[in-house]
This record gives C-alpha cells, sequence and structure tokens, in this order.
C-alpha cells in the first residue's frame, strides 16, 4: 500500500536548503558489524527474507509480493535478536509476520533464529517502523500487532522518543483490523504507566494489563529486566468489532 509516491522515509528528508532535517525518531543507530555467525545467517536468508530498505519506494510496493501469498498480516515492532519472532512465527504458519528492526546485527540474529526454527512466514525491514506502518501498511489491514520490550528511554527529556505516545498510538490503532490485538511488554514501571494512560485514552482500543502471554517467549531484554529486579508488564489492547461499526 503506497497508491503512488511515499513522502520520505527518516534520514532522507531534507530542508529546503538541503540539509539533513532532524527528526524525533523511536531509535538510534547502533553498530552494524557482524559476528562470523550473523554474518552466516545473512548470507543464507538475507536475499529471501529481508525487504530492503530502497524497496519500500517503489510505486507498486507489495507485502504479498515479498511474502509470496496472501495472508494476514503480524506485525512486530523492535523484534531485537528474534526470539519471539521466530517461535511465534514457526507456531503460527498461517499468518505472515513482519518483522520491523533497525539493528542490522539484530536482523542477521534474527534470520539464524527464524530459519533454526523453520519459520518461512517472516520477513525482515529495517525501515522506521511508524513511517511504515502509516506510509505503506493500509487501515484495518494488521490481524495482530506486536511490541515487547521498545526502547524505554529513561531520561525524561528523551520521553518524546517513546513509540507509545497519543499520535502514534492513534495511527497504529487504525491499522488494526476490528477484533485485532496489540500485545505489548516493558520491564519499565513508568513506561508501563504511560501506555496504559495513552491506551486507555485512544478511542479505538480497549484493554489494560493483562497476565503475561504465555505464548511470548522469555527474551534477553526480559531477563536483563529480571536480573536487576524490574517488574515485567504485559498490556493487551483490542481495536472492537464495533468501533469500525462506529465510524
Amino acid at each position: 500500500m503506497n497508491g503512488g509516491v511515499t513522502p520520505a522515509r527518516p534520514h532522507h528528508k531534507l530542508t529546503e536548503d538541503g540539509r539533513r532535517l532532524r527528526e524525533v525518531l523511536t531509535y538510534s543507530r547502533r553498530g552494524s558489524r557482524f559476528t562470523p555467525r550473523q554474518q552466516a545467517a545473512w548470507d543464507r536468508y538475507a536475499a529471501e527474507w529481508v525487504i530492503p530498505d530502497e524497496a519500500v519506494d517503489a510505486p507498486d510496493f507489495s507485502w504479498a509480493r515479498w511474502f509470496g501469498r496472501e495472508a494476514p498480516l503480524v506485525v512486530e515492532i523492535g523484534g531485537g535478536v528474534g526470539e519471539a519472532a521466530a517461535a511465534l512465527a514457526a507456531a503460527r504458519p498461517e499468518v505472515d509476520v513482519l518483522a520491523l528492526e533497525v539493528w542490522l546485527p539484530g536482523v542477521a540474529e534474527s534470520l539464524g533464529r527464524v530459519g533454526e526454527a523453520g519459520a518461512t512466514n517472516v520477513r525482515f525491514c529495517s525501515v522506521d517502523a511508524v513511517w511504515t506502518l502509516e506510509h505503506l501498511i493500509a487501515p484495518d489491514s494488521v490481524s495482530e500487532l506486536w511490541t515487547f520490550f521498545p526502547d524505554p528511554w529513561h531520561k525524561t527529556r528523551h520521553h518524546k522518543r517513546r513509540l507509545v505516545n497519543r499520535g502514534n498510538a492513534a495511527m497504529i490503532a487504525s491499522r488494526l483490523a476490528p477484533g485485532a490485538r496489540w500485545r505489548l511488554a516493558t520491564d519499565w514501571a513508568d513506561y508501563a504507566e504511560q501506555m496504559v494512560e495513552v491506551l486507555d485514552a485512544e478511542p479505538l482500543l480497549e484493554g489494560g494489563v493483562v497476565e503475561r502471554w504465555a505464548e511470548r517467549p522469555v527474551t534477553k531484554f526480559e531477563r536483563k529486566g529480571v536480573a536487576v529486579d524490574r517488574t515485567i508488564t504485559d498490556l493487551c489492547y483490542r481495536r472492537p468489532v464495533r468501533s469500525q461499526e462506529a465510524v
């Protein structure tokens, strides 16, 4: 879905005098050096499972073309090293899993995990997740959304960079199909409070804090949080069918 020429991707936006536009993004670029294991996974799987950044600029870009089929679309924002995507995608071969992750060593690690799990229904994209959801994913089309342990941006001056804010929540909620769920987890108590405040206020969503989702595997980010005695909070919000009917 782009219906023609899309706006410039993040990191490609310029001011009128040609300078790089400073943007408030939900992530920061980290190192790109691969370990030998990650390089081997990249060499084996990337050509088939990684969508090049520039591919999304094509006027006729299509997720179905990259997945090779039409199937319910699940989106993961910030998959890290692929622990959740590999396990959950392998258990759900009937869905397509779009893993949005900008950290390339994480993508390479994820490729190996997905390959080992035998999951052929995952595609990786390293374009900004908010931009991708806004410009490349149709409203009412996502069957489930996962956001596990997003960057907490714990310093107060950086809270504006958190993924879960009112503007992003409204746009993301509109991409969910009626009845679809947005599952989240965090190990930062104040971010969990912000998530509840923001998502409770979003008219297209209903839900709140829930018991830990049993299907979600324990990831390295969760283990790090537990190791320093942080409480893990799971949340689940649903776009009710009546929200669509009321439009």
